[in-house]
């Protein structure tokens, strides 16, 4: 598991006080650095030489979040295929589960403009962090 600390902003916030749902995407984007770090260590590359997309990313909201305390945006990855993986995100404020999510990742060749197999040293690197109890 990857866990990521967040504290809310007051620009993502309503007059009671209530983190919107739109400051969740960002911030799951943000949890997810480490595991893309897996393939791009310094993160320092040109976009057509990136070997990762997104291809679909969704959102349950469970329970409220507000803007006076820190989240805990713990990751891991759910599920590994031959060209693809999906990261698992929830999102934790105050011992309370209040958003999960997903985000479905594409080993990509920009150049080819296809997807290609995830490498094998990549792959054993994903699964040391796969979920098993979710």
């Amino acid at each position: 598991m990857f866990s990521t600390l967040i504290q809310p902003r007051s620009i993502g916030t309503d007059c009671l006080g209530h983190i919107n749902n739109d400051s969740l995407p960002p911030w799951f984007e943000t949890a997810r650095t480490p595991i893309l770090r897996i393939f791009v260590p310094d993160m320092i590359v040109k976009m057509e030489s990136f070997p990762l997309i997104i291809a679909h990313t969704e959102y349950e909201f469970m329970d409220q979040i507000f803007s006076r305390y820190e989240v805990e945006i713990r990751s891991w990855i759910s599920r590994i295929g031959k060209k693809s993986f999906t990261i698992y995100h929830e999102a934790w404020q105050r011992d309370r589960l209040c958003v999960k999510g997903s985000a479905v990742v594409v080993y990509y060749d920009f150049q080819a403009k296809q997807s290609v197999p995830l490498p094998k040293d990549k792959r054993n690197l994903l699964k040391m962090h796969l979920l098993h109890d979710k």
